[in-house]
């Protein structure tokens, strides 16, 4: 299946191809704590690891895909929403299914291009850097890596670095122990990390598609909010609103640019 970019995200649909639209307004989110946990840990029922609950609060669901720009760029700003709206976010990995190189239309090509160009354009005035990746990632190893970071309070961390050198070309995603290493730099035990990737990661990255199955999810960033749904970067603005309109908002809001 390759990829459809129609709004600031990617959306995984039969013989369709990447086509951007332009949208108007930057999210730029405040400062976060370094070690920010901002969600449960997606997916995972069984309690391995799991943090101490929380009180029940309103839910966020944030789908993404380490190998998406749009999912890149949204991933500070909606684990931003937690400290900006009495709201729960849910970080849920989600394998786009896309084609390579080679194996599209010359079209597609066109847009595949224009995609990256428009994600730059998005990028640059965040101090963002992206670069096209070489091949099509099977993005599981760093996935379930994601969901483990998650189980240990460091998901904001391990996600920043993952989207950072995943898009310098400095980290191979569908490695594990590309991922293993990136987790140790956190300070987090790689061989957690690899039983995790060979048990209960792998059945709670299952349980993450069959949720997203079940959310119709078709691209990423994709946003759950009351049964309500939100695609793309450039609707993050609608959700805020839906949540403002919910009486949800706490603190300052963080305008656009």
């Amino acid at each position: 299946m390759p990829v459809l970019h129609c709004s600031l995200g990617w959306l995984v649909e039969d013989d369709a191809v990447p086509i951007p639209e332009v949208a108007s307004g930057v999210w730029t989110p405040k400062s976060l704590p370094a070690t920010l946990n901002a969600g449960e840990p997606s997916c995972n029922s069984t309690g391995a690891h799991m943090p101490a609950q929380r009180s029940e609060k309103a839910e966020v669901k944030m789908y993404s895909d380490f190998k998406s720009p749009y999912a890149f760029l949204a991933f500070d700003p909606g684990m931003a929403l937690g400290q900006r709206f009495d709201v729960r976010v849910r970080w849920i990995p989600f394998q786009l299914r896309v084609k390579g190189k080679g194996e599209r239309s010359v079209y597609s090509e066109y847009k595949v291009k224009y995609s990256y160009m428009d994600a730059r354009r998005w990028a640059k005035p965040r101090g963002l850097w992206i670069r096209g990746p070489l091949k099509v990632y099977d993005t599981t190893p760093a996935a379930i890596g994601g969901l483990f970071a998650d189980t240990q309070g460091r998901l904001l961390d391990f996600g920043r670095l993952v989207f950072k050198r995943f898009f310098l070309r400095e980290f191979e995603a569908d490695q594990s122990e590309a991922v293993a290493r990136l987790i140790a730099e956190l300070g987090l035990s790689d061989r957690h990390y690899l039983e995790y990737l060979a048990g209960e990661g792998r059945a709670a990255y299952e349980r993450c598609q069959e949720d997203a199955a079940a959310d119709h999810v078709f691209g990423v960033p994709f946003f759950m909010f009351a049964d309500e749904p939100f695609w793309g970067y450039d609707r993050l603005g609608l959700l805020e609103q839906r949540l403002i309109e919910a009486g949800l908002e706490i603190g300052d809001k963080v305008t656009a640019a």
